[in-house]
């Protein structure tokens, strides 16, 4: 369970196409960051979107609707963000891994 207070959030960006050892790579971060006890990830579908090949992706052309994009979020305190980055030092390159610090005013059924 995340403290309320100072948080990071680790935010991947990766397509809906992008794969690790035949499975969707949303999938392998999500199940690494369980192994590691982080306190949740969400996976999150884009309906459109460029990254950068600059081509927009989007689910309104039929002809597009692969490769679109998906964000893994995940939010706990910031040393054991840090501690689990280097786990995903062998997936794909072509993702976006970015950090931010977030506050984190409820957790639970608790209002802080």
């Amino acid at each position: 369970m995340i403290p309320a207070g100072r948080a990071l959030r680790l935010t991947v960006f990766v397509d809906d196409t992008d794969t690790w050892c035949h499975r969707p790579l949303y999938t392998e971060i999500v199940h690494r960051a369980h192994a590691a006890g982080l306190a949740g990830a969400s996976v999150f579908r884009g309906v459109e979107g460029f990254g950068a090949t600059s081509t927009v992706h989007t689910t309104r052309l039929l002809s597009m609707a692969d490769d679109l994009p998906v964000v893994v979020t995940i939010i706990d305190t910031e040393e054991r963000i840090r501690a689990f980055l280097p786990r995903l030092d062998d997936l794909p390159a072509e993702g976006l891994a970015i950090l931010d610090e977030v506050e984190v005013v409820r957790r639970g059924g608790t209002a802080v």
